[in-house]
């Protein structure tokens, strides 16, 4: 059995609970013995005792007691069983880089990276299908909404997951969304430096401005090209990693992102045809240091067939490669 282990909270578990972080990494760890462990104090956050239903921030301190990280006979469910042969052929067929270290996916929207109560069908589940011959199951790097496409970085052991896991909380990665927003911002590029905060809305929660308690998050926009005042294709770099933040921050600047009922509301909805009712928010382009340590990985996804119509009906270059960021100072 291993000692005491402290880990340090990503950018990506950020806002999460602490029960379900505690799923999220040591899956065998049932639901009773966690709360033992809270309830008697060998689990604690920065030093100090926890609840189950604390919201974790970047950069917090996590004591993990032996028991926690102790392997487990029998695997989680979702771990224990095997794909079958289609969730296979699909889950595979997403794949847009391989090699000995990583593998990067091009995750279609609509589909949630981890499972919950009512999500069964999700990315976790299906990570057998991608051993391609290794030991080892595929690790989860980092995540995306569930309405969210695009890049989505897994690594093939784990001392990959753990150098690329310091290059995402280090902030040496470059992640650029592509998205598709309502209006054109007055200006062309820019810095949205706006905290966030959790707050209830009639469509479930919501992460909105809130410059009193809200958690720091920054982001930098530029316009690549625009339909007129009708609609501006946006590229962004979130310099933080907050739940929901581009969608929060374009909605919190006049711009929501087109098809995003949830922060934008019906003026989220661009009339006429053509344009989908979808979230159309991308993750186009990921750089990092290769885990390796052979030079940088560079990966880049295509859009996914309804912005890619949106893309063809407002006339934008979809082959775009240029750096929307040469001039922004960050």
């Amino acid at each position: 059995m291993i000692g005491v282990e402290t880990v340090e909270v990503a950018a990506d578990d950020e806002d999460i609970r602490l029960d379900r972080w505690f799923r999220r990494r040591y899956p065998g760890l049932k639901h009773g013995a966690l709360e033992k462990l809270l309830r008697t104090g060998q689990i604690r956050v920065d030093g100090k005792r926890a609840k189950a239903n604390l919201r974790l921030s970047e950069g917090q301190q996590v004591r993990i007691p032996p028991q926690a990280a102790a392997p487990v006979s029998e695997p989680p469910r979702h771990v224990n069983r095997k794909p079958d042969a289609g969730e296979a052929a699909f889950v595979q067929s997403l794949v847009i880089y391989r090699d000995d270290d990583v593998i990067a996916l091009n995750k279609p929207p609509g589909l949630a990276v981890q499972g919950g109560t009512k999500t069964t069908r999700h990315i976790d589940a299906m990570l057998d299908a991608l051993r391609f011959g290794a030991k080892e199951r595929p690790k989860l790097v980092h995540r995306l909404d569930r309405d969210t496409s695009g890049v989505l970085l897994l690594a093939r052991s784990a001392n990959a997951a753990a150098k690329l896991g310091k290059a995402f909380q280090g902030r040496n990665v470059r992640k650029i969304y592509w998205a598709l927003a309502v209006g054109v911002p007055e200006m062309d590029e820019g810095r949205i430096d706006l905290p966030l905060g959790k707050r209830p809305g009639p469509h479930g929660e919501r992460m909105m401005p809130d410059e009193q308690e809200g958690k720091s998050a920054i982001t930098l926009y530029s316009v690549v090209e625009r339909a007129g005042n009708t609609a501006s294709w946006l590229a962004l770099w979130p310099l933080t990693g907050r739940t929901h933040q581009l969608r929060a921050h374009c909605a919190a600047i006049g711009h929501p992102l087109a098809g995003d009922g949830k922060y934008g509301g019906e003026e989220a909805f661009l009339p006429g045809e053509g344009v989908a009712r979808q979230v159309h928010l991308h993750a186009r382009e990921l750089r990092l240091p290769h885990p390796s340590g052979r030079g940088e990985l560079h990966i880049t996804a295509e859009l996914p067939p309804h912005m890619a119509e949106s893309w063809d009906l407002f006339g934008f270059d979809r082959n775009y490669a240029g750096d929307p960021f040469a001039a922004i100072d960050r």
